[in-house]
Parts: C-alpha cells; structure tokens; sequence
C-alpha cells in the first residue's frame, strides 16, 4: 500500500511548525510521502534535512493545488475530521486499500471534502491536534508495525533507560559524500587496526574512547572526496562538522597527516596555519593506523622507509617516535597487531 499525506491550508507565516511535525508524523510512522498545498521551501529543506539524516525514501513537495492533485490520484481517499466515523470501526476495510490519500487540514477544510473522501475517520470526537489523529490513525494502518520498520539512515537511535545512544553509518557518509570504493575499503581497514591497537592499550590500563577511535578512523579520509592532497585533512574536518560531528572527532580527522605536521610544516605545505599534530590518544592512534595502512597492512619498518624516502629524515624521526609511544602504551610493539591483522586478512 502507498500512502500519502495530503496537508491542506498550510499557512505559511502561522503553520511551519505544526506542517513540519505533521510531516515528520507521516515519515516515522510508515507513510511515503507529504504534499503541502502552499509552497514552502522552507518546510520542504527541513524534512528534507530529517531524510537524508536518518534515512528512508520519504518525499515532500509543496505548492500542489488540492483539487489537481486529488483528479490525478488513483486510490481510495480518507478525511481525518473529528466528524467522521471512529477509526476503529472502519480501519479493517481501510487496510484492504491498494494506495491511500489521507488528508489532514491546518484550518477548516471545504465541504467538498467531506464528499470526495471514500472515508471520513475521527480519532475521536473531541476537538486536538491534526498531529495526534494522524499518528494514531497510522499506529492503526500499520497496526502498531511501523515502530519496527528500518530507514538506514546515516544516524541511527538507540533506545536506552538513560542518556542518548546514537549509531552513526560511516561508510553510508562516505558514500554520500563521493568517496571511491578504494577509500572506503581503506578507512574501514584502518579502522579494524585502531581498534585492535585501542584494545590493548585499554588492556593495558590507559583509558580510550572507543567510539571516538571508530568514527575518526572510518571519517578520517572522508576529505578525499574533495582531494587527494593534503589538504583533505582539512576538508574531511569540515565535511564532519556537516554532520555534527563533535570537536574530538573532527581533530582525529585533522591530526591524522603522517605523524603530525607542526605549524611550520604546514605553511611550506600549504595548509591553513595551525598546528595538526595528534595530541590524543584517540588522535594518535587514528594517525598511526593509517600510517600503517594502505591496500593493506604494513610493518612499520616498510612505513618508515616510505616516509624517510618521501618526506624526509624528519617525518621519519616523528614517525618512530610515535609508533614507540603507541607500543608502550599498549606494551606491545604495534608491529605484532599489524601480522595478526594480516593473517587475518589472508583467511
């Protein structure tokens, strides 16, 4: 069954919210689409946003005359008005629908309404809000199933008793974003190596934020949608705050050069002057990795040719230092997680 919502007398100056709510209503709760008689491109970018966040193929226009687009609808039409007949009395017949339009009014809908409905439904008889009746009325059309019902959206909710658990699909970012397979595929083994190399420094007493570790090892290279230059630690950066990525994870992102490019680095580089030299645990962790990283895992020693060969004794001498750092801390030479990334990659 296709269902749409048709919001009638939606008021521009008085009524964004509530059309907005009323959208966002018929999104979560199963419907495929909204259509808003009055043009509002500022309603429309809202839920647009709320789409392309959290997922699904729901669509919004705006500006459609309701009598042109009720002559060119093929299906069965239901009212929601607290004059019709209780919800449910007739919902079984309803549910036999093949494509339904249900229209909710933001004011006092024409009489001609209550004749071209095939059903005129209340969620009561007492007067509330448009937003409840089509809640209510969708929770009986799906009979209770949209709660159930998976949008693969780039944010993903949890539920929990306390505080907020939000999931994030990295990999979708990057796709969105127009990141190559051959960068997704890499951010995803640096990730796989972080995470390894965050597990035995945790093992070993150090406090790590795993989540951080995650998304900045898989976003990391986020940037290369932009460029393959180094300037694409600063656009990854930029692309994360997009999503509302916390500072944390944006300075994984653009820390993760090498093994640090100190201010005077990036001027001769070309980067916006600052300092991009992984401080964290998290930050280092993320920078190592990748260093340890390309189309697939390399021992240290290989990294540090390449470095020394590329950027200079220097780079190599940062490079070291923070590969010897990182193995303290996880009181394990980093070299011994890489083989045990490999073998397992060979399986």
């Amino acid at each position: 069954m296709v269902v749409v919502v048709y919001r009638y007398g939606h008021r521009i100056a008085r009524d964004k919210r509530i059309t907005t709510h009323v959208a966002l209503v018929a999104r979560a709760f199963g419907a495929d689409g909204i259509i808003i008689d009055t043009r509002d491109e500022g309603v429309e970018q809202s839920v647009k946003k709320v789409v392309e966040k959290f997922g699904g193929n729901f669509f919004i226009k705006s500006g459609i005359e309701w009598k042109k687009y009720i002559k060119k609808w093929d299906g069965k039409i239901v009212h929601l008005t607290m004059y019709g007949e209780r919800v449910d009395e007739v919902i079984d017949e309803i549910k036999k629908c093949k494509d339904l339009l249900v229209i909710v009014g933001a004011e006092k809908v024409p009489p001609e309404f209550y004749e071209i409905a095939d059903y005129n439904v209340a969620i009561g008889n007492q007067p509330h809000s448009e937003v409840a009746a089509l809640a209510i009325f969708m929770h009986f059309l799906t009979e209770g199933k949209w709660i159930e019902k998976e949008f693969d959206g780039i944010v993903k909710i949890m539920p929990s008793k306390k505080g907020k658990n939000v999931k994030y699909n990295y990999e979708k970012i990057l796709q969105l974003e127009g990141c190559s397979k051959a960068v997704i595929e890499h951010c995803k083994r640096v990730k796989k190596l972080a995470i390894e190399i965050a597990k035995r420094i945790a093992e070993n007493g150090i406090k790590v934020d795993f989540d951080a570790v995650e998304a900045g090892a898989m976003l990391h290279d986020v940037g290369r949608a932009k460029t393959h230059g180094i300037m694409h630690i600063v656009e990854g950066a930029n692309i994360a705050a997009k999503y509302g990525f916390s500072k944390k994870i944006l300075d994984i992102i653009k820390h993760h050069g090498g093994a640090g490019i100190d201010k005077e680095e990036a001027k001769k580089l070309g980067l916006p002057p600052d300092d991009y030299t992984p401080r964290s645990i998290e930050e280092m962790i993320v920078a190592h990795a990748d260093n340890l990283t390309g189309y697939r895992y390399r021992k240290f020693e290989d990294a540090l040719k390449e470095f020394r060969r590329k950027a200079g004794e220097r780079a190599a001498k940062k490079l070291k230092e923070l590969h010897e750092k990182l193995s303290r801390m996880a009181g394990i030479d980093i070299n011994e997680i890489v083989e045990k990334m490999k073998k397992e990659e060979r399986k």
